[in-house]
């Protein structure tokens, strides 16, 4: 009897991960949520004096930490359920690399995800973009995912929250890409 109840409670356990995984791929699968993840871990803030977009070498980059985790978030996306996205990255060295290591079918540069760091006032403009860039990519995605490796900046802007280097933000959107509901999901490790 005992061995029969520790089996029901297994059970019950696995579905319960097996449904909550699946919750947030039913999700990404709609026209109605994106993920937004922040480049994992490059040391520093902003970029060095001089750095050009066009040279990774004058950038501040991933750490070898930092591409552990984006390989970590990548197989923990696919646990999720998650087995096709649609990937696209900020041009900066550091975004684009945690997107190829997310190792799902490619990604591509995206303007609309480049940092304002060094802008702060242009801010509101540049969310603007990325509404837009949403609401284009909402329409034509199908039920792949929508996953958008960006900065804090761009998050910070787009939801409010300033979140941590491989953090992502489950965003619920309406058809004009503006920001209805967001859950921030922790980088996992």
């Amino acid at each position: 009897m005992r061995l029969k109840s520790l089996a029901l409670s297994l059970l019950c356990l696995m579905a319960s991960v097996v449904s909550n995984a699946s919750e947030l791929s039913a999700k990404l699968q709609t026209a109605d949520y994106v993920l937004l993840m922040r480049h994992t871990l490059a040391p520093g803030v902003g970029d060095p004096a001089n750095y050009t977009l066009g040279d990774c070498k004058t950038q501040r980059n991933l750490s070898g930490e930092g591409r552990q985790q984006a390989k970590a978030v990548g197989n923990w996306l696919r646990k999720q359920g998650i087995q096709a996205a649609e990937v696209h990255a900020s041009v900066w060295c550091r975004c684009k690399d945690t997107a190829e290591l997310l190792k799902f079918d490619g990604f591509k540069v995206e303007p609309a995800l480049a940092s304002f760091f060094d802008e702060m006032h242009r801010a509101p403009e540049r969310n603007q973009e990325l509404q837009r860039f949403i609401s284009g990519k909402l329409k034509t995605k199908g039920n792949k995912a929508l996953i958008l490796v960006t900065h804090h900046v761009n998050i910070q802007e787009f939801s409010g929250e300033n979140v941590a280097s491989g953090d992502m933000v489950l965003a619920q959107v309406d058809a004009s890409g503006k920001l209805l509901h967001y859950k921030v999901i922790p980088r996992p490790n």
